[in-house]
């Protein structure tokens, strides 16, 4: 019996190692076909040795163009993984590998980088995973005119970061370590998910399909990170949505886009399929695999400017009458006289703006200039904000109940390109960076909005620490709003902070600040209902003459009646003059101008030096009229601001203040109007009621004093009625004092005010019970 057995075992044992024998030579034997299918393939296939028909070239390209930033990057290599190159250089040299690259970027970008290892370097490194990084793509695409065809291609696109997720490791290759055998089994990872072992373990003498543990340390990891890019604000044409795209980004390029940020993507454009709950979809998305990054946020750099536009530029600047033209450019279809003449100046200065200085201790003074219009309903003001939008070369439009805090700084969403993260999403104000932000009905937002701006205005910075994310966006532009008063009319006899319900601490940000008011007036309102009608009239003509065929409207006749609105410059030559100005003037005031500014605020101060004035002005206005003067040099191309410069900032700045900085009850200038929202004259007022409630409330019995006493103690001291109504009110409001019925007051110490509600409960103490008796006994005296 044992040995039946012993030869049964012995016989299945020799089948068992037969058939595992005959299994792996099987696989053995698969493998081997299979790698040479694809030897015959890539033989037969023309694009399979790409690299190998270009490799002489491109070094000799990278040699000849590029040899001293290849010895720099070995010098500096690992920290630095990449090297520039430019495609006109590329295109220079051989047409036909310029073009290679455009449409088979991924046989020729490998193609690069391996002749790039390939150049001898004086040191003993190799560039194994050095990157070569392509930028000056020609014809740049917009984002909303990609197409199918384009897939697989060597694309630019421009636009602005949306945002971008945390930079993280992405697996490039993973070693998984079967359980059994302990053997490494290497899987490429080119999508987001995991793939493992489909075949099992390699091992030979295993073969097992698992289980399998990832080897972490074994793996191939490369950073990555995720942004989405969105068309630039200022090139959508009206009603249109913002379209956007996926970006990917790998490698020494992530972690250099922040929301916000203008950049040019150069890289291969990709396709994705959807993912569904049941299924496969047939969709796919776009998704670029960005090759290199370039950063648009100069000033105004997304304009271009041909060489006739610019000699056109030149000559207008040239023009004595440079200043009334372009007035008269901006808002031609809103008649300008008067105030309104220096509110289109006070625009014009806007969109030129000052010169932003940093300073060798490391501070910044902004040079954006801030203008906030208030005015009675029916002046025109929203129709302003969206014409100088559309002049600027970045503008964008929000108002009122629409624009929230997040909407106009930053918001914190939650990331749907990666994990779910929270990630950052830049507002209104960051979009607007290095342009003007339009905010329009500024009284309607809720407090909580307005105080988002304090930061934006003044250090031009937009700073975030929410979910965990703390980060600084840029918001370097200027900010022109646009306020009603509270009671539908603005009234000139009363403060401004109170009629427009904005904190004083905002609107002292503020450059300018115009008060615009409907005031009948005959001649004026002849000349505005002339304007008004000749523009219906000539609106008409044009739409008759498109819309019927045979009418009877000639282009002459259109052209004679339209002269009135037609504007001396042409929208897209202002945007392009502005851009040209402020990308290449930085004027420098001269000794005239300085010293005509530094009179003009010392007079101005001099008129608060006696014991009971107000304060006229402050640094702040000082520093307002140096920008307003450096924009007036810009404004015609001079790198020297000068003495008509100041003179003109000087006029205009006069003009704001004779309605806004003027006491209405002492005819005095006081900044404390703007800047805290009650005038000297106000605070005076208040003080001395006071003192007449305390003195009279002190006098009566209990401390409560009847109403009607204090009213006749006020009028002695040249108090109204009303006013001393209105300010008994808003004490009463404040718990300076309570009104036990309605007949009296009382007054109420403010060391009441912090007592009253404390209620001490008496508690026994021993001195005994602690080592300092001294602060026992203090607690049982107060206990007592």
């Amino acid at each position: 019996m044992k040995k039946r057995t012993t030869k049964a075992n012995e016989k299945r044992t020799t089948k068992a190692n037969e058939k595992r024998t005959t299994k792996a030579n099987d696989k053995n034997e698969r493998r081997k076909r299979m790698t040479k299918t694809n030897d015959e393939n890539e033989k037969g296939d023309p694009m399979a040795s790409a690299g190998d028909k270009w490799n002489k070239k491109l070094k000799d390209f990278l040699k000849r163009y590029y040899n001293d930033e290849i010895m720099e990057l070995a010098n500096a290599y690992p920290n630095q993984r990449s090297l520039t190159v430019s495609f006109r250089d590329i295109d220079i040299y051989n047409r036909d590998i310029a073009a290679e690259l455009i449409e088979n970027p991924e046989r020729m970008i490998p193609a690069f980088e391996a002749a790039l290892r390939d150049v001898e370097v004086p040191f003993q490194k190799s560039l194994d995973n050095a990157h070569i990084r392509i930028i000056n793509v020609p014809g740049r695409i917009p984002i909303r005119d990609l197409r199918s065809r384009n897939i697989g291609k060597f694309i630019s696109v421009e636009g602005m970061i949306r945002r971008a997720t945390e930079v993280r490791p992405r697996m490039l290759k993973a070693a998984f370590r079967c359980l059994r055998c302990d053997y490494i089994t290497y899987v490429d990872q080119p999508g987001m998910r995991l793939e493992e072992p489909f075949a099992g373990c390699e091992n030979e003498t295993c073969g097992k399909k698992g289980p399998f543990k990832i080897s972490v340390e074994d793996s191939e990891f490369v950073d990555s990170q995720k942004a989405q890019l969105q068309e630039s604000p200022e090139n959508l044409s009206g009603g249109s949505n913002p379209q956007n795209i996926e970006i990917d980004l790998s490698d020494d390029i992530t972690g250099k886009v922040r929301p916000g940020d203008r950049v040019i993507i150069n890289g291969i454009l990709r396709s994705v399929q959807r993912p569904l709950r049941e299924g496969k979809s047939t969709f796919f998305d776009l998704v670029l695999e960005a090759n290199s990054i370039e950063k648009t946020d100069k000033e105004f750099d997304e304009l271009d400017i041909t060489p006739e536009e610019e000699e056109e530029i030149l000559r207008l600047s040239k023009d004595p009458g440079i200043y009334e033209k372009i007035v008269k450019s901006i808002a031609p279809m809103i008649y300008g006289s008067g105030l309104i003449t220096d509110v289109k100046e006070a625009m014009m200065l806007q969109l030129f703006s000052g010169v932003t200085k940093e300073l060798p201790d490391g501070s910044r003074v902004r040079g954006d200039i801030h203008i906030l219009l208030v005015g009675d309903p029916g002046v025109a003001k929203s129709q302003l904000l969206r014409y100088i939008v559309r002049l600027s070369p970045r503008g964008v439009f929000s108002s009122g109940k629409s624009a929230s805090a997040s909407g106009l700084t930053a918001a914190m969403v939650r990331d749907d390109l990666g994990d779910g993260r929270w990630t950052i999403e830049g507002g209104a104000l960051v979009m607007a960076d290095m342009g003007i932000a339009a905010v329009d009905e500024m009284d309607k937002m809720s407090d909580d909005d307005k105080s988002a701006l304090h930061e934006a205005m003044e250090q031009q910075t937009i700073s975030i620490a929410k979910a965990g994310v703390i980060a600084t966006l840029k918001s370097r532009c200027a900010l022109l709003g646009a306020a009603n008063p509270i009671y539908g009319r603005f009234n000139i006899y009363e403060g401004l902070a109170g009629q427009i319900d904005m904190p004083p601490a905002l609107l002292s940000r503020f450059d300018l600040i115009f008060i615009i008011l409907d005031t009948p007036d005959a001649d004026t309102d002849n000349k505005i209902a002339s304007h008004i009608i000749q523009t219906h009239y000539a609106g008409e003509l044009l739409s008759q003459k498109e819309k019927l065929s045979g009418s009877a409207v000639t282009r002459e006749l259109i052209d004679q009646e339209i002269k009135t609105i037609d504007p001396e410059i042409p929208p897209d030559l202002l945007r392009k003059y502005v851009a040209y100005a402020r990308r290449n003037v930085s004027p420098v005031m001269n000794e005239e101008a300085r010293q005509h500014l530094i009179k003009y605020y010392t007079d101005l101060r001099k008129l608060g030096e006696g014991k009971d004035s107000a304060v006229p002005a402050t640094a702040r206005q000082l520093e307002a009229l140096v920008r307003l003067t450096e924009a007036g040099a810009r404004v015609r191309l001079d790198n020297n601001a000068t003495l008509e410069d100041a003179k003109r900032t000087t006029r205009i700045s006069l003009e704001c203040l004779k309605k806004v900085g003027i006491d209405p009850e002492t005819g005095n200038y006081d900044s404390d109007i703007v800047n805290v929202g009650v005038s000297k004259s106000q605070r005076d007022r208040i003080s001395l009621l006071k003192e007449i409630i305390r003195t009279t409330c002190s006098k009566a019995e209990n401390g409560k004093a009847l109403i009607e006493d204090i009213f006749i103690e006020a009028e002695k001291s040249g108090l109204t009625r009303d006013n001393v109504e209105l300010n008994i009110e808003k004490m009463s409001q404040s718990g300076e004092l309570i009104k036990p019925d309605k007949d009296h007051i009382k007054w109420i110490r403010r060391w009441q005010c912090i007592l009253k509600p404390i209620k001490l409960k008496k508690i026994s103490w021993s001195p005994s019970a602690t080592k300092n008796s001294s602060a026992g006994n203090w607690c049982t005296a107060m206990s007592s």
